[in-house]
């Protein structure tokens, strides 16, 4: 008897046998010259693994600190109080838990109310989505009294624990999640509909109902409405479509740790950095507005099968698998374990007025390498990935200001500990700018 397990997992499968893939490796050219560089803004963070710039127009930096801290910076100036601390309820030990981000409401100017993702340490490391809002009293301190639990998921293990929230084009929250941990999803989560593991979330946060803190947005693409039984008759198309035991909750599957993923301003599209097991890495992208795709995972890590094939060195095999099928959507860009690094960290589109070199551009680095690349499409509409920087820096996470300006955070954590991240070498707050644009006397990235 087949299990539920996998008629959840092939319920909206798609696998092809050719590598028709338009994937992008380092080595590449982007359509236009372009030289970077990331400037310093500010130091001395414990941590950081996200900043959030306000959207008021009051051009203050939110830093997110794992331990459970969100500091201010204005002007370059780190405030002596912190906006939001919510340490006594991050757990932040492991290097993989902690306080993940901080997202503005998009009418935040309005409702003051902004969101956070931290795994709470009263619920085991559980993933909770919390809404406050800013002190009627001052605009640089939130008020602890205002929490409102808008999500709370279990996490059977401390890591892959996904990160990212941001609200997209449509007003609505996006939620990554990661497949719950372990290695090689185990739980079999990225292909399992009935999960929120291993998925991109996408919910409504403006119409919480009696029994959950959010609403399900009617657009949703696994929304299955109660129905009587019809066996004949019936396309194949159609059947395909319904998933009676699927969350509603879910916008794309087949995920393993978004961490990160933005939207590209101009256009919708979005972009998954979408963090790899052993060998790969990966960048996945989803046309604006088009939600139920599955990016594979796990049966593909990148564009190979997973679980790979190894020599007796340790080395993947990949001859032996290059007529393999490939399930789900190929990444457009990917990169090996061997000499690029091995944790995908994404930044988002350019797309402000002062820098038109970098317009159009995404750009993603690498935790492990500090190695930072830009990534478009060129006049035929290829997939190029080019290497712009080889820095010292360890990259955790971005944000974007409403002018376009992409702002990367850095932190010397590792998984070695120690279990209080205090005593770790301190992170900082870079901008990245055209090499032509560095200020005078800035600071910038320590490169290779």
């Amino acid at each position: 008897m087949k299990s539920h397990w996998f008629l959840s997992c092939f319920a909206a499968l798609s696998v092809s046998a050719a590598p028709t893939h338009n994937t992008a490796t380092p080595g590449g050219k982007l359509p236009k010259p372009l030289k970077v560089s990331l400037v310093q803004v500010a130091s001395g963070f414990v941590d950081p693994v996200r900043v959030t710039p306000a959207p008021d127009g009051s051009n203050r930096l939110f830093v997110c600190e794992r331990t459970g801290v969100v500091r201010l910076v204005k002007d370059g100036k780190t405030a002596d109080k912190p906006f939001l601390d919510i340490h006594d309820t991050v757990v932040s030990s492991f290097l993989e838990q902690g306080l993940y981000d901080l997202e503005f409401h998009p009418k935040f100017a309005e409702n003051g109310k902004f969101y956070v993702h931290y795994s709470d340490m009263w619920f085991n490391g559980a993933s909770f989505i919390v809404e406050y809002k800013v002190s009627d009293k001052n605009p640089d301190r939130a008020d602890p009294e205002s929490a409102r639990v808008v999500m709370q998921m279990a996490r059977p293990y401390a890591n892959h624990n996904g990160g990212e929230i941001a609200f997209g084009p449509d007003g609505y929250l996006y939620i990554g999640s990661g497949d719950g941990g372990w290695e090689g999803d185990v739980l079999g989560a990225g292909q399992d509909l009935s999960s929120l593991l291993g998925k991109l979330l996408r919910v409504d946060v403006d119409h919480p109902s009696s029994d959950r803190g959010y609403a399900i947005p009617k657009d949703n693409p696994f929304l299955t409405p109660l129905m009587q039984m019809k066996l004949f008759g019936v396309s194949e198309e159609a059947f395909n479509k319904i998933h009676p035991n699927a969350r509603p909750e879910i916008w794309a599957y087949g995920l393993r740790n978004p961490w990160s993923f933005q939207f590209d301003p101009k256009t919708g599209d979005l972009y998954i950095a979408d963090i790899g097991q052993n060998h790969f890495e990966e960048i996945d992208f989803q046309p604006a507005g088009k939600g139920g795709l599955n990016y594979g995972w796990k049966f593909m890590c990148g564009t190979y099968p997973f679980p790979l094939p190894i020599d007796e060195s340790g080395k993947p095999k990949l001859d032996a698998v290059k007529d393999a099928p490939r399930v789900g959507e190929m990444p457009i860009a990917e990169y090996s374990h061997v000499d690029q690094g091995n944790c995908v960290m994404g930044f988002g589109v350019y797309r402000g007025t002062k820098y038109p070199t970098m317009d159009g551009v995404y750009f993603t680095g690498d935790w492990g390498s500090g190695k930072l690349w830009g990534l478009a499409r060129d006049g035929a509409g290829k997939w190029q990935m080019q290497e712009l920087l080889d820095t010292k820096l360890m990259f955790t996470g971005a944000g974007q200001s409403k002018d376009g300006t992409i702002y990367i955070t850095d932190a010397h954590a590792n998984y070695g500990g120690p279990a209080d991240p205090a005593q770790n070498a301190r992170g900082s707050l870079w901008k990245l700018v055209p090499a032509d644009q560095v200020p005078a006397g800035a600071v910038t990235a320590p490169l290779e």
